[in-house]
Protein backbone atom coordinates (compact mmCIF):
# COMPACT_ATOMS: atom_id res chain seq x y z
CA UNK A 1 0.00 0.00 0.00
CA UNK A 2 1.44 3.37 -1.02
CA UNK A 3 1.57 6.44 1.28
CA UNK A 4 -0.84 9.08 0.56
CA UNK A 5 1.17 12.62 -0.94
CA UNK A 6 -1.47 14.79 0.15
CA UNK A 7 -4.63 14.93 2.01
CA UNK A 8 -6.83 17.33 1.72
CA UNK A 9 -9.80 18.38 4.33
CA UNK A 10 -12.89 19.94 4.13
CA UNK A 11 -15.92 20.40 6.89
CA UNK A 12 -19.54 21.41 5.76
CA UNK A 13 -21.45 23.19 8.69
CA UNK A 14 -25.25 23.76 8.34
CA UNK A 15 -27.71 22.52 6.19
CA UNK A 16 -24.62 21.42 3.91
CA UNK A 17 -25.47 21.83 0.25
CA UNK A 18 -29.03 22.96 1.32
CA UNK A 19 -27.79 25.95 2.56
CA UNK A 20 -24.21 26.10 4.82
CA UNK A 21 -20.64 26.35 4.17
CA UNK A 22 -17.69 24.68 3.92
CA UNK A 23 -14.12 25.67 5.19
CA UNK A 24 -11.08 24.05 4.35
CA UNK A 25 -8.37 22.73 7.48
CA UNK A 26 -6.18 25.44 6.39
CA UNK A 27 -9.11 28.16 5.79
CA UNK A 28 -8.11 29.26 2.50
CA UNK A 29 -11.23 28.11 0.85
CA UNK A 30 -14.46 29.29 2.75
CA UNK A 31 -17.77 29.36 0.60
CA UNK A 32 -21.49 29.62 1.49
CA UNK A 33 -22.95 26.92 0.02
CA UNK A 34 -27.08 27.05 -1.49
CA UNK A 35 -28.69 25.03 -4.22
CA UNK A 36 -28.56 26.41 -7.83
CA UNK A 37 -31.81 27.71 -9.24
CA UNK A 38 -32.56 24.89 -11.68
CA UNK A 39 -32.41 22.11 -8.88
CA UNK A 40 -35.10 24.37 -6.71
CA UNK A 41 -32.90 26.12 -4.80
CA UNK A 42 -32.59 30.27 -4.55
CA UNK A 43 -28.76 30.50 -6.14
CA UNK A 44 -26.64 33.33 -5.01
CA UNK A 45 -24.03 31.21 -3.55
CA UNK A 46 -21.53 28.03 -4.40
CA UNK A 47 -23.14 24.69 -4.77
CA UNK A 48 -21.09 21.60 -4.42
CA UNK A 49 -21.57 20.93 -7.95
CA UNK A 50 -19.76 23.93 -9.11
CA UNK A 51 -16.48 22.90 -6.86
CA UNK A 52 -16.54 19.62 -8.38
CA UNK A 53 -16.62 20.62 -11.95
CA UNK A 54 -13.36 23.40 -10.68
CA UNK A 55 -11.37 20.71 -8.73
CA UNK A 56 -12.13 17.99 -11.80
CA UNK A 57 -11.37 20.31 -14.44
CA UNK A 58 -8.08 22.23 -13.39
CA UNK A 59 -6.78 18.66 -13.23
CA UNK A 60 -7.99 17.58 -16.76
CA UNK A 61 -6.46 20.79 -17.52
CA UNK A 62 -3.32 20.08 -15.99
CA UNK A 63 -3.18 16.86 -17.43
CA UNK A 64 -3.97 18.19 -21.06
CA UNK A 65 -1.07 20.54 -20.45
CA UNK A 66 1.23 17.42 -19.35
CA UNK A 67 0.66 15.34 -22.69
CA UNK A 68 0.78 18.31 -25.06
CA UNK A 69 3.80 19.25 -23.74
CA UNK A 70 5.24 15.53 -23.83
CA UNK A 71 4.17 15.42 -27.65
CA UNK A 72 5.63 19.43 -28.44
CA UNK A 73 1.91 20.65 -28.91
CA UNK A 74 1.00 24.09 -28.13
CA UNK A 75 -1.99 25.14 -26.35
CA UNK A 76 -3.37 28.28 -24.96
CA UNK A 77 -4.73 29.53 -22.20
CA UNK A 78 -7.47 28.18 -21.68
CA UNK A 79 -7.51 25.48 -24.77
CA UNK A 80 -10.81 26.73 -25.24
CA UNK A 81 -13.05 29.55 -24.83
CA UNK A 82 -14.89 29.52 -21.87
CA UNK A 83 -18.65 29.17 -22.16
CA UNK A 84 -20.82 32.27 -21.52
CA UNK A 85 -23.98 32.15 -19.61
Amino acid sequence: MSVPLYTATATPTGDGRAGGRAVTDDGLLDVTLAPPVPMGGLGGATDPEQLLAAGWSSCFHSALKLVASQRKVSLSTPPWPPRSR
